[in-house]
């Protein structure tokens, strides 16, 4: 008889692994005990979480085969070397101190034919890898079209054709992006059409050169905002393709932020996204945002996102659904928090827990009128930063805040498209997922974002972004916030200076200027007065 999960797809013809001794379908940990597994990306944010996460929840897998990249001045080794040092593995380190041995690197450039794969790394891959997890990708927003082209779609390409070599391959899941479809409002859990079709777009870039792909791009991109939602959006269509001869799963995460519970809380190693906005808000540079206070700010935490990738793997190959099952893992339809919100929490942590020499005390202001931002552009950003190099050239030193501004409006800029509206996503497949798996598998494996705790995670959050990120000792906090009273006294001072020169400027030359200054005295005074006399009488 034919076994059927809730969608309908047949399980006949599962593999000895595949089901327990028992006659039960085998849990997420036992599928992945002895096989041999593919991971490109594996050296960057989501990758190096899904190799730790494989190797300590699933301990039996067999092998990692990594893909890296050589790059100058630092070995294909030596890269791995490094990565597996990160405090990432500590938890693995203690459980398996030998948990390297199974990790295999493999030399290879995403932007190379065959993907600079050697024909003895082909044989050996073919001959065993048994899942493939596709992380690589150029993530950032401002790549020129044909880079991001030869990194999210071509090299896409060329690994569903290594995949179909592979002897034994039982599940192809590919990383994509929750804003794929950005142009669209409600998104649903299929694989759109494509803006184009992606190989009649790569023959036509072959021969332009790169300033006429430049001037073409915005009539490309269309609708979408930047080459990285546009170019993702091609490779979906370009691994549905294939979904007749691979078993494919497609996850679509929205904005990763740093990890919830595992390894750890708040662990993050870049500047990517969320984290140097966090940043730029704790040093006191960032006082200014256009952002939509009532928008849905989608972060999701990276170990949320790896566990589903992890599960949808183990689906995808013991229930080999006959269409490529989409995974939009998401937080706004069904655990929302604003950006207004995360303005406050995360201006209330660095208070806390500052960070170590701010630029001033950390105080941010958002808003989605345009001519607000901009005033306050100037007055908070542009101001300062000119003045404080002035200071720093009268001082003989090299300017700097200047240019660090211009970086960050540049860098928010990028990111006000995804700040400043709301999506909806249909996150039925990910409901389904979490059903099928069983009581410990849905612990061990978590990705219920109903149960986070907003507050609690941008806390967590923002200490990682100081611990992990920035490597500042959390002793020192101490010596942070006395910094920070530091600031407070200096702003206090300045303002008061400035009281005194608008007096000697404006109202100590004016009699009318007088006449209003000591009525508005008068009525504070007055008004303190009653205050006090009120709360005698309540006394």
């Amino acid at each position: 008889m034919s076994t059927k999960p809730p969608d309908g797809r047949d399980l006949d013809g599962l593999g000895e692994q595949e089901r327990r001794t028992d006659g039960g379908m085998a849990s997420i940990a036992e599928y992945y005990a002895g096989k041999s597994v593919l991971i490109t990306g594996a050296t960057g944010f989501m990758g190096k979480v899904l190799v730790e996460k494989l190797l300590r929840s699933c301990p039996e897998v067999k092998t990692l085969y990594i893909l890296v990249r050589p790059k100058a001045g630092q070995s294909m080794q030596q890269r791995v070397s490094d990565m597996m040092k990160c405090k990432l593995f500590d938890r693995v380190r203690e459980e398996n101190p030998d948990f390297h041995q199974k990790i295999i690197p493999i030399s290879s450039e995403l932007t190379h034919p065959g993907l600079a794969i050697s024909s003895e790394d082909v044989d050996r891959l073919t001959a065993c890898i048994n899942i493939v997890f596709h992380c690589a990708a150029t993530i950032r927003f401002d790549e020129p079209l044909k880079h991001a082209l030869q990194l999210n779609v071509i090299a896409t390409q060329q690994l569903l054709s290594l995949a179909q070599q592979m002897h034994h391959l039982e599940a192809f899941i590919h990383i994509s992006t929750a804003y794929a479809n950005c142009n669209r409002k409600h998104i649903d859990e299929v694989i759109y059409p494509p803006p184009v079709e992606p190989k009649k777009l790569i023959k036509s870039l072959e021969w332009m050169d790169d300033a006429i792909v430049q001037d073409i791009t915005p009539r490309l991109i269309g609708d979408r905002p930047n080459t990285y939602t546009y170019t993702k959006a091609l490779a979906e269509y370009v691994v549905q393709q294939e979904q007749d001869k691979l078993n494919i799963g497609i996850i679509r995460p929205s904005i990763v932020g740093a990890s919830w519970q595992e390894p750890f809380p708040g662990w993050i190693d870049n500047f990517n996204g969320p984290s140097g906005v966090f940043i730029a808000a704790g040093k006191g540079i960032l006082r200014t945002m256009r952002a939509s206070n009532d928008a849905v700010a989608d972060l999701i935490p990276v170990d949320v996102v790896i566990n589903l990738t992890l599960a949808a793997g183990w689906y995808t190959a013991v229930h080999r659904p006959k269409t490529a099952l989409v995974y939009n893992c998401t937080t706004g339809g069904i655990n929302p928090f604003h950006w207004g919100e995360i303005e406050h929490h995360v201006i209330s942590s660095f208070k806390r827990n500052p960070l170590e020499q701010a630029f001033r005390r950390p105080n941010a202001n958002i808003t989605s009128n345009y001519l607000i931002n901009q005033y306050w552009i100037l007055v908070s950003h542009k101001f300062p930063a000119f003045i404080y190099d002035l200071f720093l050239r009268l001082s003989g030193q090299k300017p700097q805040m200047m240019r660090i501004f211009n970086r960050l409006h540049k860098a928010i800029s990028l990111l006000e498209y995804f700040s400043s509206q709301d999506w909806e996503w249909n996150s039925e497949n990910m409901s389904m997922l979490m059903s099928q798996l069983t009581p410990e598998d849905r612990k061990t494996f978590n990705f219920d974002v109903r149960q986070l705790n907003w507050p609690e995670y941008i806390e967590n959050y923002c200490i990682g972004t100081k611990k992990y990120v920035l490597n500042e000792d959390m002793s020192d906090i101490p010596a942070a916030r006395q910094h920070l009273r530091k600031l407070r006294n200096i702003r206090y001072t300045f303002n008061t200076l400035l009281v005194v020169f608008i007096w000697r400027v404006f109202i100590a030359r004016s009699q009318m200027a007088r006449n209003i200054w000591y009525f508005v005295v008068s009525l504070c005074f007055k008004f303190l007065s009653y205050f006090r006399a009120s709360s005698t009488l309540t006394n």
